[in-house]
């Protein structure tokens, strides 16, 4: 008894899409996990001064598992203790017309900290990170570029606050 065309195409058609996620799910490929921290309390240093560190409170107080202290009361119940020691947003001109009229500038972003036990033991030493993005500017759309230039630096900022999640996860605590 032969195989209708059409029921053939469609057998073909389901090996052929099926084909992909077996191969991604032989590769070892899954989707990123939320972050498992090996400590349970961390406190949060010099981190309600700024936009930056009030984005780490508020993405690492909804870790499972992970209690945020930012009292300095309470610093003794604290298995981690992450100091923000400086950030600094800076824009810098990098590009000009012919006529000397500014034409592009990069925003930065830099976040310089560390992490340390209790016990004065760095786990991460003092660590700088950077982020940099290219604007261009015109002159007409000074209040556009603006609100541009604000979501870049938001948008900065919550890329290095992850960065920071991501080595916060792979820190090794000994028991």
């Amino acid at each position: 008894m032969a195989i209708p065309r059409r029921a053939a195409l469609q057998h073909l058609v389901r090996i052929g899409l099926s084909l992909p996620v077996l191969t991604l799910s032989a590769c070892g490929f899954e989707l990123r996990k939320p972050p498992q921290f090996e400590f349970k309390t961390l406190f949060l240093n010099n981190v309600t001064t700024n936009a930056f560190g009030v984005e780490m409170l508020t993405v690492l107080s909804q870790v499972q598992g992970l209690k945020v202290l930012v009292d300095p009361r309470d610093l003794d119940q604290a298995d981690m203790i992450f100091d923000l020691n400086s950030v600094i947003r800076e824009k810098v001109i990098i590009g000009r017309t012919s006529t000397g009229a500014i034409r592009e500038f990069q925003l930065r972003v830099k976040i310089l900290f560390k992490v340390r036990t209790p016990a004065g033991i760095e786990k991460i030493p003092e660590t700088e990170l950077v982020q940099r993005r290219d604007i261009s500017f015109n002159e007409s759309a000074v209040l556009a570029k603006e609100m541009e230039e604000e979501l870049l630096y938001q948008n900065m900022q919550t890329d290095l606050t992850y960065q920071i999640l991501r080595r916060l996860a792979a820190i090794q605590v000994v028991h």
